[in-house]
Order: C-alpha cells, then sequence, then structure tokens
C-alpha cells in the first residue's frame, strides 16, 4: 500500500487542473475568516471548488509532502455531488476523482494493521 500516498497526489494534481481548466480556480484568495469557518466545508463562507482549492488541496499537500499519516476515513463524494449535481461537465471527472480519493483512503486505512 505504499503507493497510496503517489496515486492520491496524483488525484489532487488532477483535481487542481480540472478546476483551473473549468475556470473554477479563483486568483484572488478569498478573506482569512472565510478559510477559518467552523463549518464542515467552509459551507457558510465558500463554494465547494474554493473549498477544495484553499482548504483541501493545501491540507493534502502537506499531509504527503511531510509524510503525516494519512486520515482515516474520507466522505467528499456526498457533499461534492450534491454541490456539482446540477454542473455539466467537467463536473462528473471532478466527482470521479474525488471518489476516486475517498476510495483510496479507504484502502489506505484498510490495510493498516488495527
Amino acid at each position: 500500500m505504499h503507493d497510496i500516498p503517489n496515486r492520491i497526489a496524483d488525484v489532487l494534481l488532477e483535481v487542481e487542473a480540472i478546476l483551473r481548466i473549468s475556470g473554477k480556480w479563483d486568483v484572488p484568495r478569498p478573506p482569512e475568516g472565510a478559510l477559518l469557518s467552523a463549518e464542515p466545508f467552509c459551507i457558510d463562507t465558500l463554494s465547494f471548488e474554493q473549498w477544495l482549492q484553499w482548504i483541501f488541496l493545501p491540507r493534502m499537500k502537506q499531509i504527503l509532502e511531510y509524510k503525516k499519516p494519512l486520515p482515516v476515513k474520507s466522505g467528499i463524494l456526498v457533499y461534492a455531488q450534491e454541490q456539482l449535481c446540477k454542473e455539466a461537465p467537467p463536473a462528473g471527472k471532478l466527482l470521479m476523482l474525488i471518489k476516486r480519493f475517498d476510495d483510496l483512503i479507504s484502502i489506505q486505512s484498510a490495510a493498516k494493521p488495527h
């Protein structure tokens, strides 16, 4: 299972590429208060794509770069489906990548000795 972090890194790069290609990549950083929301996915301050860009991608990249433990579980897909269901492609590709991320986290977690 040692290749899971590399596979997750590939997914993260693809998520970033989709956001950029689809025009969902924000150039100005949101106000700091928007990034500090206590709500899941910063639902009260950020769009889902902004959460991916400003919270999820940086945190996951830091975890991988510093070889910190991966999350034990991930349930991003359900929220992503709710937020992206009204959009046409590339939402489908983004959902596929998020599902792949959730699946890789599950595989990694299942492989760890308990």
